[in-house]
């Protein structure tokens, strides 16, 4: 399937990739980076006169101007219609694809794929911060530790878990997933992110974990209930209701296989994107009606308005 896909013109064409690219960012037509001209008339396509694909000059600010600009590809090398293969990859890829895998594919410098996949994880990072849940639906949280933090020695023996990374899940149960690398497990460092991130007619699902202990201790959710893991309890009904986290520990396995088996080792510094690619492919999956080349536009409409220099991205 993704052999088939790819052989479309915008992945093999630049001119059609062009085409492609503005007909998502631009639905109603080009609008100048410069001074915001969406008048047609007042802009005059460059083909011919330049060799910058998709040039175009508007004629109101007198500046030239493409689809690239105030957008991850701003000031990239990289041709269009091999960005467009690697936004594909990456988001049909349901446990990444390594930088070295796309420096093969593409002949480049592993810095370039490096910043390649980085461009792309921040614009799969949702920018809507609106409440999970809601009346009737139900989220599970949980968290787990991953990789090691930043100038902490070796793990050593059973102990050393203040040294790994601490990653906060929320998923909604056939819905969305939400993730936080966060400083610890306190209910100080957890509750306020739960309180402003689940809408309050929720029903929350968890672990007997302490910090969880007051979770609904003041009726701020529809309901709490929790599994004893210790006692090996993973599932248990309560009349129609089933109370598990297996949807969140769903998660992670696919997250934590992506990380060790694709990605080996991330700096706790990236971390955050890493989470923001899991959680867009989680919560853009076939399960709720999105296959692939629908998630690969909706994560190229997470492109615009967003940059992303090497310096940033490396610091």
């Amino acid at each position: 399937m993704a052999a088939s896909v790819l052989n479309a013109p915008q992945f093999q064409n630049e001119d059609a990739a062009f085409a492609y690219v503005e007909s998502r960012l631009w639905p109603n037509g080009p609008v100048c980076h410069h001074c915001g001209n969406a008048d047609e008339k007042r802009m005059r396509r460059m083909q011919g006169k330049t060799t910058r694909k998709g040039l175009i000059k508007c004629y109101e600010c007198g500046k030239p101007f493409t689809v690239r600009m105030g957008t991850i590809f701003e000031s990239s090398h990289l041709a269009l219609h091999l960005w467009l293969q690697v936004i594909h990859l990456m988001c049909a890829s349901k446990k990444g694809i390594s930088t070295r895998q796309i420096q093969r594919m593409l002949s480049c410098s592993m810095k370039t794929a490096w910043f390649l996949t980085h461009r792309i994880r921040e614009a799969m990072r949702s920018g809507d911060l609106s409440p999970l849940g809601g009346n009737g639906v139900t989220i599970e949280i949980d968290e787990t530790l991953i990789g090691r933090q930043e100038g902490s020695p070796p793990r050593k023996g059973l102990h050393g878990f203040q040294f790994r990374n601490i990653v906060l899940t929320l998923v909604e149960r056939g819905g969305r997933a939400r993730s936080w690398h966060v400083d610890g497990t306190t209910v100080g460092t957890l509750m306020p992110i739960i309180r402003a991130n689940v809408a309050r007619e929720t029903a929350v699902m968890t672990d007997t974990a302490s910090w969880y202990k007051n979770l609904n201790k003041d009726g701020g959710f529809s309901s709490h209930d929790s599994v004893n893991h210790t006692a090996e309890e993973y599932v248990r009904r309560d009349g129609a209701k089933i109370i598990t986290t297996n949807t969140v520990e769903g998660y992670y396995s696919i997250f934590k296989r992506g990380m060790k088996g694709v990605y080996q080792h991330c700096s706790e510094r990236h971390l955050h994107r890493y989470l923001a690619e899991f959680d867009f492919r989680y919560s853009n999956r076939e399960k709720v009606g999105i296959d692939d080349v629908a998630r690969a536009e909706l994560a190229l409409e997470g492109f615009k308005g967003k940059r992303l220099t090497y310096q940033t991205a490396r610091y």
